[in-house]
């Protein structure tokens, strides 16, 4: 079956959270070093990444402490500046080569109205894990996609970072997979055997209507 439609995760996918995470060492007063040290041994031992929080400050709640931060005036946030460059052009390219294009991520309330600001000209769907009710990995969030794209799962391509978040998952659901080495997870986890279960593996968005198209092309 051909690819007709494209699915993007958002953290480390589209947006990078290189400031972000910045901004929560901050927050906790932990020296931006140490916490970036502390996230990548977290998910180099297969770890919820929120353990990391919890290092520094047990007992954490990253729901709360979002709502700290947004009371205090300094919420969660990203925008145009934060994009990897290779956004924009492959969603031109993409849509151009005739696919139907989604955003959807775990992402909260928040962030899907930026997302919504940024990329409602560009793509066709925008879905959060707050709007659907349902976190990825959760087989529940998959089906959520199926439902909303108008295609059939073996034709949807979702793209993301993680193995464990996106690409296994997603698979299970019947879809076609994109891993894009960058970010945390992208580069601790290439080396992981079930890194070959991805239907492509891209260092960028730029590569991907190539290899859409020439997949297409032949028929599988």
């Amino acid at each position: 079956m051909a690819i007709r439609a494209v699915v993007f995760d958002v953290g480390e996918c589209l947006v990078d959270e290189t400031r972000e995470y910045g901004t929560w060492a901050d927050w906790l007063g932990v020296p931006r070093h140490t916490f970036v040290s502390a996230f990548g041994a977290t998910i180099a031992r297969g770890l919820d990444y929120r353990e990391t929080f919890r290092i520094f400050a047990p007992g954490f709640d990253l729901y709360e402490e979002r709502e700290k931060r947004a009371a205090a005036g300094e919420p969660e946030t990203f925008g145009e500046e934060d994009l990897y460059p290779d956004v924009r052009p492959a969603f031109a390219q993409l849509r151009a080569d005739g696919l139907w294009l989604a955003i959807a991520g775990n992402q909260t309330v928040r962030a899907g109205r930026i997302l919504r600001e940024l990329f409602t000209a560009d793509v066709d769907l925008i879905g959060t894990s707050d709007d659907w009710g349902a976190s990825k990995p959760d087989p529940a969030f998959f089906e959520r996609v199926a439902e909303v794209v108008p295609a059939a799962s073996d034709e949807i391509l979702y793209v993301g970072d993680r193995l464990d978040n996106d690409v296994l998952p997603a698979a299970r659901a019947g879809m076609r997979t994109a891993l894009i080495r960058r970010g945390p997870w992208g580069w601790i986890q290439q080396h992981d055997p079930a890194a070959a279960q991805a239907t492509f593996r891209i260092d960028s968005l730029a590569e991907l209507p190539e290899l859409i198209a020439k997949l297409n092309a032949a028929g599988h």
